[in-house]
């Protein structure tokens, strides 16, 4: 098969890592892709029309789409169109990340376990019910906000701040619809699972480190770190999970007709009543695509082939029982305002220890330097016979790894330690 990856960032990275280890993968393309993609053919970005066109050209046989971004405009529809096989969910059930109303809609329609909310399009309203049902509470832009749309707030000024901010076009079209919801606490989980519409099959386990700092403190990011498999997902909760998330999300997709044939991404509330879920996405995660394909033992051509084509009940999954960590470097004030072009190295040095480097952030400059091109830059990631040997495995890597205002968590993973004997 030649097959097309849309996107450049890690998820990507390593999504062309793991097809590359398979037999039926003749040649690789992404598009734009990034300088760690080796033996792969990177080519610009173009519309869907124009990719589409492109995939024609180039005998593409299968395409997967890594960011939201491009799901969320329809490119699986003109895909489709032209009987082109591609992964991913089109543009209406796209909307169940596109949209937090629609997928909040979803959610509550089809008895999926989610925290209690409200939409609102009217400011005064959405205030109204905020100062209702006070604080803390978690205040949505409806659409897409580059992951800068949601506020989880502490105090009742909090979240009328942030309600004002998202009225007020804060996150541009994202804000004319809001969703008010309660704050659900407990330990997240991210459960990833391939549907084709007829079959859903989970992927191994994962946790995200959303906050900047060590300690889950800071403002959000879009991940500083990931393993797998999380070990708070016990055998009883993945259980509770299957029934009540995943079977219910098949079952809402097929009622809805919502043609879905790709990832669909549950985050996860390990909630004191049970998992909860906090949103949908529709596509691979990221930084957690990194560590659970890392444990994959099968081939992802053949599982990724059997979504487009609704054969996935043919498919079984194996897993290395090894865990794996991923670390996220990134650059010096990420995630607010950071610097771009400052060379990296040491990549060959922390690959040498047996790590994994994902790139992320990263271009060649005028002089064909690896330089920063983004907050979050590498994904160095690595598996080891225990969680603290993976953890060791991947800091080792990292501190191999250098440039002006690189920084890192230096916690990731050490949360599962409280699950483990």
């Amino acid at each position: 098969m030649n097959i097309l990856v849309i996107g450049g960032g890690g998820r990507e990275h390593t999504l062309i890592w793991k097809l590359r280890q398979s037999p039926q993968v003749e040649k690789l393309y992404a598009a734009p892709g990034n300088p760690g993609m080796k033996n792969t053919t990177c080519v610009p970005l173009l519309t869907p029309e124009a990719m589409a066109e492109f995939a024609v050209l180039n005998h593409i046989d299968l395409t997967m789409v890594g960011p939201e971004a491009p799901l969320c405009d329809g490119i699986v529809d003109i895909f489709r169109a032209r009987r082109l096989r591609i992964v991913g969910p089109d543009r209406a059930a796209a909307r169940l990340e596109g949209s937090k109303a629609f997928g909040k809609r979803f959610m509550l329609d089809h008895g999926i376990p989610t925290a209690a909310g409200e939409t609102f399009t009217d400011a005064a309203a959405a205030e109204a019910y905020v100062r209702q049902q006070g604080a803390p509470i978690v205040i949505k832009a409806d659409g897409l906000a580059a992951g800068k749309g949601v506020i989880v707030a502490q105090t009742l000024a909090e979240a009328l701040e942030g309600v004002r901010q998202c009225f007020g076009g804060a996150f541009g079209d994202a804000g004319r619809t809001v969703v008010v919801e309660e704050c659900l606490t407990g330990e997240e989980a991210s459960i990833l699972a391939l549907t084709d519409g007829e079959t859903i099959l989970p992927l191994a386990s994962s946790q995200d480190h959303k906050r900047v700092g060590d300690g889950d403190t800071g403002p959000n990011t879009g991940g500083m770190g990931a393993y797998s498999p999380a070990p708070v997902v016990t055998e009883q909760l993945w259980d509770a999970i299957r029934r009540e998330v995943l079977d219910r999300f098949l079952a809402g997709c097929r009622r809805e007709k919502l043609d879905y044939r790709g990832i669909i991404y549950a985050g996860i509330m390990v909630t004191p009543t049970g998992p909860k879920v906090i949103e949908f996405n529709v596509r691979f995660g990221d930084p957690e695509t990194q560590a659970v394909l890392m444990r994959m033992d099968s081939d992802l051509a053949e599982a990724l082939a059997a979504t487009a084509d609704r054969r996935l009940k043919e498919i079984t999954l194996e897993w290395s029982p090894d865990p794996a960590v991923c670390v996220v470097m990134a650059a010096g004030g990420y995630p607010g305002a950071y610097a771009k072009g400052k060379p990296i190295t040491g990549l060959a040095e922390a690959e040498q220890t047996g790590a994994t480097v994902f790139h992320a952030g990263t271009c060649l400059d005028l002089e064909g330097r690896l330089v920063t091109n983004g907050g979050r830059v590498l994904g160095v990631t690595a598996k080891g016979k225990t969680l603290k040997a993976a953890i060791t495995a991947a800091y080792r890597a990292v501190d191999c790894i250098h440039w002006d205002g690189a920084f890192c968590r230096r916690d990731i993973a050490t949360k599962a330690f409280s699950h483990l004997t």
